[in-house]
């Protein structure tokens, strides 16, 4: 998988500077989409490297094996949702109603760029051994306490357990994506989304 970076243009912007794939990052790719078409058990590694068009050692000199690339697909995009849920937080952070607008705008771009990286977190993280998937875990649990903050912030009424509960549910509501078909346009889906997530946690 290949992460994007964020760059500050001269006006002081945030953009995204996409960064050039490697072998690796493209066989990546492909793993992770044949896990999320066929599922988990369903792909070999010669099925991915007949996919990628390489033999079985130079797919090997990538990955030690199936478990290798899916923690490698998992780990860098959870990190990836905790630093960009904090640095919105952080840029909005004496305005909850904006910091929590930023962090849908920021979650539902990320689903919509990522249907078979969801897919995998939804049904393939317990296939992970017990340290990787301990380690996901722990970065999801912060990008929700990211969430938690600006929500408890936000509604006065709300307590950090309630608040998790309706993070939970927001991300149930933006991950649908991969369900999602391709009757709407992307730019029309997002804005759909974003509203629907916004109504559903301003109660």
């Amino acid at each position: 998988m290949t992460v994007d970076q964020q760059v500050t243009t001269a006006d002081g912007a945030e953009t995204v500077a996409p960064r050039r794939r490697s072998r690796r990052d493209e066989i990546l790719q492909i793993a992770v989409g044949l896990f999320a078409a066929r599922g988990y058990h369903g792909v070999s590694m010669d099925d991915i490297g007949a996919a990628a068009g390489v033999t079985g050692p130079a797919l090997y000199h990538h990955f030690a094996g199936k478990e290798a690339m899916l923690a490698a697909a998992l780990i860098p995009v959870s990190e990836e949702l905790l630093d960009g849920g904090r640095a919105r937080v952080a840029a909005n952070s004496t305005d909850a109603d904006a910091a929590l607008a930023s962090l849908i705008e920021f979650h539902v771009e990320f689903a919509l760029a990522n249907p078979a990286v969801i897919a995998l977190h939804l049904h393939e993280l317990d296939r992970l051994p017990e340290e990787p998937r301990r380690r996901i875990r722990r970065l999801q649990r912060l990008y929700v306490e990211e969430w938690v903050g600006v929500l408890t912030g936000l509604r006065r009424e709300l307590d950090a357990a309630e608040a998790r509960v309706l993070a939970h549910a927001a991300f149930g509501l933006m991950n649908s994506t991969p369900f999602l078909g391709g009757e709407v346009d992307r730019d029309r889906r997002a804005a759909l989304l974003r509203a629907a997530t916004l109504a559903a946690l301003h109660g």
